[in-house]
C-alpha cells in the first residue's frame, strides 16, 4: 500500500473511531500523525510538531477565552434579556430573537455548540410555555449559530480563512460571512413557514386585537451575572423571572412569578459595558485595521481580566479546549498528508473526473454527509486542504467552491447526531423528545442533499472567484 493510501486510511479511521466510540477526534489525529509519521514516513517528532497550527491555536484560545469572560460576567445573559425586551416578547418574534442572539454569539467568537448550549434551554423553554413547535425553535437556533459562524472573527470563519490563506488561494472573508448569513436566513424563513410560523403570526394578530392582558408579551427580569431562566427553560443559575401570557399564547393572562423577587429591568453594569466595548474593539481592530484576530482577542481578554479579576478568574477553564485539541490535531495530521504528497495525489484524482462541476458537487456532498455525523470544525480543517490541488487548477472558482463547501458542511449541524442537533433534542420537552429527534434526523439528512445542491448551483456554477 502506498504512503498516500496509508494516510487516507488513517484519517478515515480517525473519523470512524471518533464517531463510534467516545474518543476525542483531536487526540486520535495527533496519535495518527505520530504513528504514521514515525513508522511509515520516517519523520521525527520535531517534523511532526512542525505541522502544528500555531496561528489557529492562538485564534481559538483567544476568541473562546474572550467569550468565556463575556459569559461568566453576565454580559451574554444581559444581551439576551435586552434582545427579548426589544421586541416586547411577541410570540411570533421570539424564535427570530433566538436566531439573532445565537448568530451574534457565534459571530463574535463563540464556538457553535457553546452558543447553542446557552440559547437552546432558553428557546426550548419558550417553545414549551407558548406552544411553539420545538422543531421551529430548535432549527432557528441552530441556523442562527451557523449564520454567524463564518464571520471573519468567528471560529468557523477563522478556520476556513486560515486554511485558504496558508494555501495561497483567492479568498473573500466578507463574502463568505454574508453568504452564510443570507443562506441560513433564507433557510430559516422556510423553516418558519413549514413548522408553525404562520400560526404564530395569526395568534399574535389575534392577541394584539383583543383587550386586557391578551397581548402575548413576555417580561423578563434577572440578576446580573446569572443565566436567564426564560419561559421554563432549565437554566441553573436564574434567580427570578416573570412571564405574562395572554390567552392567545395558551397562558392564563396573569403574571406568573418564579423566584423570591421579581426585579425591574436593570441597566448594563460596568463589567457588561467594558465587555461590549472589548467585543466592538475586536471587531473594529480585525475588520478595519487588519489586526490579528487571535492576539487581539487575547489582548482584550487580558484587559478585561485586569479590570475585573473576580469575574474573569474562571474563564480559562471555560476555554473550548476540546475544540482547540480537535482543530490542532486534525490540521497537524493534514500537514503530514501535505508533506508526503497525499493532497496533491488526491487533487490529481479529482481533476481526472471529466467534469469539474461534477467534481465540485461531489466534494460538497462528501463534506455534508461526513459532517452530519462528525465534527464540522474537523471537516472544514480537513476537506478544504484536500480540495486545494483541484482549486489551483482554476477550472472552478475557488471562492465559490469554498463558500459552497463551508455551507454544505455547516447546515447539516441540524442532524441529531451532531452536537448542535443533540443539544436541541436534549432540551426539548420530555414528551416531545422522540418527535424532535425524528424530525431533526429527517431534516438533517435532507440537508445532506439539499445544501450541497443549492450551494453548488448558487456559488459554483456561476464561477465565483
Amino acid at each position: 500500500m502506498s504512503i498516500e493510501l496509508i494516510t487516507i486510511v488513517a484519517l478515515a479511521l480517525v473519523f470512524l473511531i471518533a464517531t463510534i466510540l467516545p474518543v476525542h477526534m483531536g487526540a486520535l489525529a495527533f496519535v495518527a500523525a505520530f504513528v504514521v509519521g514515525t513508522a511509515f514516513v520516517g519523520e521525527d517528532t520535531d517534523d511532526i510538531v512542525g505541522g502544528f497550527p500555531g496561528d489557529l491555536f492562538v485564534i481559538l484560545v483567544g476568541v473562546t477565552l474572550l467569550f468565556a469572560i463575556a459569559k461568566g460576567n453576565g454580559t451574554v445573559d444581559r444581551l439576551v434579556q435586552l434582545a427579548v425586551r426589544a421586541v416586547g416578547g411577541r410570540i411570533a418574534l421570539i424564535p427570530w430573537v433566538m436566531f439573532g442572539v445565537t448568530a451574534v454569539l457565534t459571530a463574535v467568537g463563540a464556538v457553535v455548540p457553546a452558543a447553542v448550549a446557552i440559547i437552546a434551554p432558553i428557546g426550548m423553554g419558550f417553545a414549551q410555555r407558548y406552544k411553539i413547535n420545538p422543531m421551529l425553535m430548535g432549527l432557528l437556533i441552530i441556523n442562527g449559530a451557523s449564520a454567524g459562524g463564518f464571520s471573519p472573527i468567528s471560529i468557523f470563519g477563522s478556520i476556513v480563512n486560515g486554511v485558504v490563506a496558508r494555501n495561497n488561494l483567492p479568498s473573500n472573508p466578507g463574502l463568505l460571512f454574508v453568504s452564510s448569513f443570507v443562506f441560513n436566513l433564507a433557510l430559516s424563513i422556510v423553516v418558519f413557514l413549514m413548522f408553525g410560523g404562520r400560526e404564530l403570526l395569526r395568534r399574535s394578530r389575534d392577541a394584539a386585537g383583543s383587550s386586557g392582558a391578551g397581548d402575548d408579551r413576555v417580561a423578563v427580569a434577572a440578576e446580573p451575572g446569572t443565566s436567564l431562566a426564560l419561559g421554563g427553560g432549565a437554566v441553573p443559575h436564574g434567580r427570578s423571572r416573570t412571564v405574562t401570557s395572554g390567552s392567545g399564547a395558551g397562558g392564563s393572562g396573569a403574571a406568573e412569578p418564579h423566584g423570591a423577587d421579581d426585579e425591574p429591568h436593570r441597566p448594563l453594569e460596568r463589567d457588561h459595558v467594558f465587555t461590549i466595548l472589548g467585543l466592538v474593539a475586536l471587531a473594529v481592530g480585525a475588520l478595519a485595521f487588519g489586526l490579528d484576530v487571535g492576539f487581539t482577542a487575547l489582548t482584550v481578554a487580558a484587559v478585561l481580566s485586569v479590570i475585573s479579576p473576580s469575574s474573569a478568574k474562571a474563564a480559562v477553564g471555560q476555554v473550548a479546549w476540546p475544540t482547540v485539541l480537535l482543530i490542532c490535531g486534525i490540521v497537524t495530521f493534514v500537514s503530514l498528508m501535505e508533506r508526503v504528497g497525499t493532497i496533491d495525489w488526491l487533487g490529481n484524482l479529482v481533476t481526472t473526473i471529466g467534469s469539474p462541476l461534477l467534481a465540485a458537487i461531489i466534494i460538497c456532498l462528501i463534506g455534508a454527509i461526513v459532517s452530519a455525523f462528525a465534527s464540522t470544525t474537523g471537516i472544514l480543517g480537513a476537506l478544504i486542504p484536500l480540495a486545494v490541488p483541484f482549486l489551483l487548477a482554476g477550472e472552478v472558482g475557488a471562492v465559490g467552491l469554498i463558500i459552497a463547501l463551508s455551507l454544505s458542511s455547516s447546515v447539516v449541524d441540524s442532524s441529531p447526531f451532531s452536537t448542535s442537533g443533540a443539544l436541541v433534542v436534549a432540551n426539548a420537552p420530555a414528551d416531545q423528545t422522540d418527535r424532535v429527534f425524528r424530525g431533526l434526523m429527517i431534516w438533517g439528512f435532507s440537508m445532506c442533499a439539499v445544501a450541497p445542491l443549492l450551494s453548488w448551483l448558487i456559488f459554483v456554477v456561476p464561477g465565483w472567484g
